[in-house]
């Protein structure tokens, strides 16, 4: 439990996942995580059922990534907890740009590439999301919670472009600085809703053994 009128959110990416997904851009595709990764990673799963509060509301997203990663997590030691799908916490929506190869991007892009993304924060892939679009529905959904929650520990498993999003809108970042920000599977961002403002705890925190 956190101090009164301060809400703890614990963001989590979810596990790797299997390699052929990796090979394309999947957005909110719901690829399968790494077979190996579930068991290999077990004592980074220990680590983290050790280091989340308790008792905690848990968040999911709709792709079974987040949930098999929650799952792994109650599995090596976390006391099982209800999951609740919160939509807006979901990856950037890459439109008609799913699916495809790496190698097959660059063609259709309009902005030059930053250095740690395949494609700038404002690029618009067709029927899909800008990087600005997925801060503002996240930003959305965390105030939403830490309304609906004040005082609470609440854990979010989401994806490395949804948490960057929650960090930009807790720092007021822009969406190309946002993309700066390293985070790797299975790392804990930890951020605090106070009543006047938000605070950033850690970013990319890797769990121990």
């Amino acid at each position: 439990m956190t101090d009164s009128g301060v809400t703890g959110f614990w963001l989590l990416r979810h596990a790797i996942v299997e390699e052929n997904a990796r090979a394309i851009l999947y957005g909110t595709m719901d690829v399968e995580l790494c077979p190996a990764s579930l068991i290999d990673q077990r004592p980074m799963y220990a680590s983290l059922a050790r280091r989340l509060p308790r008792p905690a509301k848990w968040f999911v997203t709709p792709l079974s990534r987040t949930r098999r990663t929650a799952e792994a997590i109650f599995a090596a030691g976390y006391p099982d907890a209800p999951l609740t799908e919160q939509p807006e916490l979901i990856e950037q929506n890459l439109g008609r740009w799913q699916g495809l190869a790496h190698a097959e991007l660059p063609e259709r892009l309009t902005l030059p590439v930053p250095p740690f993304w395949p494609h700038a924060a404002l690029e618009h892939p067709p029927g899909g999301e800008t990087m600005q679009h997925v801060i503002e529905r996240v930003g959305r959904a965390l105030e939403r919670i830490a309304i609906d929650h004040v005082g609470r520990d609440i854990v979010l498993v989401m994806h490395g472009g949804s948490i960057r999003a929650a960090a930009a809108h807790a720092l007021h970042l822009d969406a190309e600085t946002m993309l700066q920000l390293s985070v790797q599977n299975l790392s804990l961002t930890r951020l605090e809703r106070h009543p006047t403002a938000w605070r950033v705890v850690c970013v990319n925190e890797l769990p121990g053994y």
